[in-house]
């Protein structure tokens, strides 16, 4: 899949995410194609360096820190973004797992 339809896609996720959640608010379609471009630049920069830092912590949880370091990255590119904004951790962390489903559904419904 092409790296601008797989761009267009998580941007169509960061929209249908803000409108399931309340915590989540993104104030146009440019925003959130601007915020998938952030969160998918931090996610493959920042995030490995956080996972490593927090690898003991991940290892004591079973792995269930790995959902607060992606509500972390979310919060990252809201503070990063104008017009897109996450009220608080626990919202990053729903909106996360939401974002990550959507995205997931989105990349199989399209064919390569």
């Amino acid at each position: 899949m092409s790296l601008l339809i797989r761009w267009l896609l998580n941007g169509l996720a960061l929209l249908l995410t803000a409108a399931l959640l309340e915590g989540i608010k993104i104030s146009g379609p440019g925003a959130a194609l601007m915020a998938a471009l952030v969160l998918g630049i931090i996610n493959a920069v920042i995030r490995p360096l956080f996972l490593l830092l927090t690898l003991p912590i991940n290892i004591i949880s079973l792995g269930l820190f790995t959902f607060v370091v992606n509500g972390l990255m979310l919060m990252i590119a809201a503070g990063l973004v104008r017009g897109f904004a996450v009220s608080g951790i626990f919202s990053a962390i729903v909106g996360s797992i939401v974002l990550s489903l959507i995205s997931s559904l989105l990349t199989a419904l399209v064919k390569d």
